[in-house]
This record gives structure tokens, C-alpha cells and sequence, in this order.
């Protein structure tokens, strides 16, 4: 689906002006590419660039042609920053609605005078559609767009996709919360499961205004171009009617109410044809449907009663409704009615406005694509591949920004294959392929959260640390982390899942192989655990030592190493208390009194005189001499 929506051309140097009385909480203002706070002439404050993913910076060509900084200004995103990135810009947790208001601009800043092509999404729906060559006064000038969705996350992604190798860009963005209730339109899904886009909002018998182009207050940052540039003069002329514009000389009541907040200014003013029809001619994109909203005020002081001004509105040829405006709401005061216009065939819708009783009058018109919002990756799988991006260290080149599925239209992350759940109420994750990028770090336990994933390929790239355990999906068929840093065990988690093809050679694994795993290659499969010299246990790897198993020591392993440790430890006590026992008993000192001291040594004195006379004796009787 290709959507180019009806841009406000931005073609004077009045100022930009977004309301200051919005009824609601939340509002900001990004200056894409300024590199300072600013507050602008109606005291908008601007934040200087903020919440990209990437990209470079420039000033227009031109930028005296611009009065406001955030219009001189933009940032860029070449191919290098990757095919796509995001500006992520963070919102109230609550959730609720949302008007994205962007000003985009070439103006031949990088020299080259070669309009880009690209793509623009909120929240995974591709919304804009951008291509190479823009309007000249497009292309110099700028352009405002803006558009209305739900949203109930803490971070909005604005996201731009390169076409070929162009360079998206984007001058500045404003996202405000509206009234949840704004813009109703009957359907038979939630309203908050479609986004509106402007395709084209004008005001009868005025020149434009609002943002961008006057200082005129509109509650939710509007921009209403002429009724000149989509009325079909022909038709009321051909039929020698005149166009009349008219003003109002009273004050306009109802108008500025929720949840539309419609400005009391767009009922100011309107536009009648003498007999003849009213018509104009919307250009759009086939086979969307949109939304019209048509907006009257009876400012005529000539009618004064119902019935004295009746028309018919036909859009492509269908009478939708008979219009009495005195009648509906009296006179000076606001009213309003959509219709919903279904799948067209054309790209161009014509609105037309009959007389029935005096002349038609019209004050404006807003025409809104109803385009489905697109499926998005589960919010799971979403908390996955962010972390498996910050563990792999996944370069900027890559892209891997916003939602790592949507849109569908565009390709999902480099290396990433999505389908959508059997329900088709989310997109999941079934196959990455990040072979040879020259990634550093490691797997994220939280690839766990992949539920749905067939194929993982990391090989050739410098990971290390373990390999997770929540890698052991069901799902998984075929896994390739060849040629890395991995180490420690093989998990047992690897057992569980489907697993065709496991090529983990080339790694510092260790440990026993489970022999779950090694039967893959037994059963069909194929399996290489070569260049690991710690891994053991299956041929043709060396047989594990005593009491190891697959992750290690094996629990019987654990208590023969338990026990002998406690034995040797109880023995190595035991001694140690032996000898310090000992060492005490060495050491004691009785202190023996004096007296037995002394008797002690006469005691040896007699012996010892004793011991020579026998000696003495034995030594005569040995000669033949005996003394008498």
C-alpha cells in the first residue's frame, strides 16, 4: 500500500503558530536537527534534536527563506545509519490520542538537487509515502502533514525507511494528545484501530491559516489551506452563477467544543454560488477509505428561517445528506456532519453541493484517509530482540530500530524473517540471520522471549559467554554458532527443541556432549561440535573423566569429592591436635620443692660414688688383687 496524503504547502514566510490552549496534558515539539532549546515567536517551546536513533544534521540551502528555526533545520538519515530509523519519542503510559505534525524539507541542503524517496511510519503503519522528484515549490518550500491514531505504549516510533539508497529527512515534529474522542466514525472495529491521515483540510472565503501559515488559533494544531485549491469553478460558472464569499457580523457560537474543537474562525467565513453548484475535487489514493467532515454556518443575516436556504451534499454522485442549516442549528452558530466514503476506484473524490431552496453555502471541508492499523511484532518478542540487539552490539548500519517486524510493506531488521501468529494478532520473530557482521558480545537470556524462532545463524563473528538455556525453544530447527567465543556447557535446553542442524565447531565449549543432541546427526540431522577441545563424552570426541556428565561433575561425582574432601580435612585436624597436645605436655614445669631438690642430689652424689667403687673392685678381680 502506497500512501501520499495532501500536504499543506508551506509557500509564504508568515509565521508558524501551534495553539497554547490545548485542553489536554501533553504536547511536544522536536526542532530535527537544532542543536538548542528555542521558543519560537508564540512561545512554543523547542526542544533542540532529541529521541533519534541516528543520522546526521544540516541547515537548508536557503535558510533565509524560512522564519522559524525548527524550518531551517533537518535531519537526515544516509544509508550508512541503516535503511531504517526512528525518532522515539516518549508519552504519557496511559495511553490515548495523538496528532503527529511533521514539516519535511529538501531544499537542496546536501548540493546534489535530488529529491529522496522514503517512506514514513507511526508505530509499525506506514503513513507517508515520499518520491524522488518532489514539486519544485514542494521541494523548496516545505510541507506540513499531520494525522491522528491511538496510542497506549510509553514511547511512540516515528520511523523513516530509505527507498534505493535516498536519505529520508524530517525538519521537525509535534505530537499532541487530543481528545480520545475526536473525529468519531462509525465502524465495526475499535476506532482505535485505524489512523487518520490528512488528505486535505480546507476553509471557504478565507485565505489559509493556522500552523504555518498565520498566527490563528487552532486547538489541535491544524492547518486549513483555501477552498481555491480544490473547487471546480467551471461547474458554477458554466451555469452563469457567481461565487460569492461572505463574513460573519456576529459572533459564532458552538464552535471550539469538545471533542473536535473545531476554531470559531473556520465559521467565519463561507462560500456561496447564486443557483448553480458548489463543487470540489479532492485528490486521493484508491482503495482506502476516508472520512469526510463537512462544516456550515449560517452567516447570511438575509435568512432568517428554515427553509429558506436547502442543498443537497452528493459525494461521487451519492446524495448523503439534504442540508437545512437555519433549521439544524439557527443562525450564527456552528454545525457539522461526517460521511464515510468506502473503497474508492478513483484517485480523485468530487463533493458536490446542490441547490434545492436559494444558494448553497459551505465553510469548509476536512477529507481523512481511514488507513488500518498495520500488525506489530508481540510486545514479548519485541522485549527480546531489543535486548539480543544490545547483547550482540548490533552495528548502526544495520537498522535495527522501531518495530523489528512492521510495517509489513517494508523489510523487517536486517537479517530478521517475520509471519504473522496463526490468529494474525501480532508478528513474531521465526528466523535470524546474522552470519560473517562482525558482532562482539554475547547471547541475551532473553531471547527466550522468541518463542516462534526456526533458525538462529551467528556464525563467524567474534560472541562469547555461555549459551543461554531459554535457546532450547520447541520451534528451533536449525541452529549455526559456529566459528565464535562461546563457552562453558552445552545446555540441556537444546534437547527439547526440534533441532535438524546444530553447528557449534570452532568454539572453547567444554563439558559432556548430551547425548540427546548428538542423536540429531544419528536421526537425519546434522551436527558438528569439532574445535572444542573441552567437549567429551561422543565420538568422535575423547570419553569424559570419571564421574562427568554433560554440565560437569555428576552429583555422585560431587559426593566422592564431598566426602574425600571431608575426610582429609577430619585427618588433618586429628594431627594438628595431636601435635599441639604433645607441644603443651613438653612445655609443663611441676616446680619441685628445695628440699627434694637437694636430697635428689646426694641421692646422685652416692650412686655415682657407688657406681666407681664397683667398678674399681671388678678392675682388682680382674688383676688377681683383692684388698682384705
Amino acid at each position: 500500500m502506497s500512501i501520499l496524503p495532501l500536504f499543506f504547502f508551506f509557500f509564504s514566510l508568515i509565521p508558524s503558530f501551534l495553539s497554547l490552549s490545548n485542553p489536554f496534558n501533553y504536547s511536544i515539539h522536536i526542532d530535527c536537527g537544532g542543536h538548542v532549546n528555542s521558543t519560537d515567536a508564540f512561545r512554543i517551546p523547542w526542544l533542540s534534536d532529541t529521541f533519534y536513533s541516528g543520522g546526521a544534521t544540516s541547515v537548508v540551502s536557503e535558510p533565509l527563506h524560512f522564519l522559524h528555526q525548527q524550518e531551517k533545520t533537518l535531519r537526515y538519515f544516509p544509508i550508512s545509519s541503516g535503511k531504517k530509523n526512528c525518532y522515539s519519542i516518549p508519552t504519557p503510559t496511559a495511553g490515548g490520542r495523538y496528532m503527529l505534525r511533521t514539516f519535511t524539507v529538501y531544499d537542496n541542503f546536501d548540493g546534489k538537487s535530488h529529491s529522496p524517496s522514503f517512506d514514513v511510519s507511526v508505530e509499525g503503519t506506514l503513513v507517508f509515502s515520499w518520491r524522488s522528484p518532489w514539486p519544485e515549490s514542494v521541494s523548496r518550500s516545505g510541507v506540513y502533514s499531520d494525522l491522528f491514531f491511538y496510542h497506549d505504549k510509553p514511547v511512540a516510533d516515528v520511523c523513516f525507511y530509505s527507498i534505493a539508497t535516498d536519505s529520508p529527512l524530517i525538519s521537525s515534529l509535534e505530537l499532541t494528545e487530543i481528545d480520545p474522542n475526536a473525529y468519531p466514525f462509525e465502524t465495526p472495529k475499535n476506532r482505535s484501530t485505524f489512523i487518520l491521515i490528512n488528505y486535505g483540510r480546507f476553509t471557504s472565503g478565507s485565505d489559509k491559516w493556522g500552523p504555518g501559515f498565520s498566527n490563528d488559533t487552532d486547538f489541535l494544531s491544524r492547518s486549513w489551506l483555501s477552498d481555491a485549491e480544490f473547487r471546480l469553478e467551471s461547474v458554477t460558472t458554466a451555469n452563469g452563477a457567481t461565487i460569492k464569499a461572505i463574513s460573519a457580523i456576529k459572533s459564532i457560537i458552538n464552535a471550539e467544543k469538545s471533542p473536535n474543537y473545531f476554531p470559531k474562525k473556520l465559521y467565519e467565513t463561507a462560500i456561496t454560488a447564486g443557483g448553480a453548484p458548489l463543487e470540489y475535487e479532492l485528490p486521493v489514493d484508491a482503495k482506502l477509505d476516508y472520512l469526510l467532515w463537512f462544516h456550515f454556518a449560517e452567516i447570511d443575516v438575509s435568512v432568517t428561517k428554515a427553509g429558506q436556504r436547502v442543498f443537497d451534499v452528493v459525494v461521487n454522485g451519492e446524495n448523503v445528506r439534504r442540508v437545512d442549516v437555519y433549521k439544524e442549528v439557527g443562525g450564527f452558530s456552528a454545525f457539522d456532519f461526517s460521511h464515510v466514503v468506502k473503497n474508492l476506484s478513483s484517485t480523485t473524490l468530487s463533493v458536490r453541493l446542490e441547490p434545492v431552496v436559494g444558494h448553497p453555502v459551505i465553510c469548509g471541508v476536512e477529507n481523512y484517509a481511514i488507513v488500518p492499523v498495520d500488525l506489530t511484532t508481540a510486545p514479548d518478542q519485541v522485549v527480546g530482540m531489543r535486548a539480543l540487539k544490545a547483547s550482540l552490539h548490533v552495528p548502526d548500519r544495520m537498522g535495527w530500530n522501531g518495530d523489528p517486524c512492521s510495517p509489513t510493506v517494508w523489510d523487517a531488521w536486517e537479517g530478521v524473517t517475520c509471519h504473522p501468529t496463526k490468529n494474525e494478532s501480532y508478528l513474531v520473530v521465526s528466523q535470524i540471520d546474522l552470519g560473517s557482521q562482525g558482532l562482539k558480545g554475547y547471547i541475551s537470556d532473553q531471547i527466550g522471549f522468541l518463542t516462534n524462532l526456526v533458525s538462529l545463524n551467528l556464525s563467524s563473528n567474534s560472541l562469547g559467554g555461555d549459551i543461554p538455556a531459554g535457546l532450547g525453544q520447541k520451534s528451533l530447527v536449525k541452529l549455526d554458532l559456529s566459528d565464535n567465543k562461546f563457552t562453558g556447557f552445552i545446555p540441556d535446553t537444546l534437547t527439547s527443541s526440534s533441532l535438524q542442524l546444530v553447528l557449534l565447531n570452532n568454539n572453547l565449549l567444554e563439558g559432556k556432549v548430551p547425548e540427546e543432541l548428538y542423536s540429531v546427526g544419528v536421526h537425519g540431522g546434522a551436527i558438528d561440535l569439532s574445535g572444542n577441545k573441552g567437549l567429551c563424552g561422543v565420538p568422535p570426541l575423547p570419553d569424559c573423566p570419571l564421574f562427568w556428565r554433560k554440565d560437569g561433575l555428576s552429583t555422585g561425582g560431587k559426593i566422592a569429592i564431598g566426602i574425600s574432601s571431608l575426610v582429609i580435612l577430619s585427618i588433618l585436624v586429628l594431627v594438628i591436635y595431636y601435635f599441639c597436645i604433645k607441644r603443651k605436655r613438653s612445655n609443663y614445669d611441676f616446680g619441685l620443692p628445695h628440699e627434694l631438690v637437694s636430697l635428689s642430689s646426694k641421692r646422685n652424689r652416692y650412686q655415682r660414688q657407688k657406681s666407681l667403687m664397683a667398678l674399681e673392685l671388678e678392675s682388682q678381680h680382674a688383676k688377681g688383687y683383692i684388698p682384705t
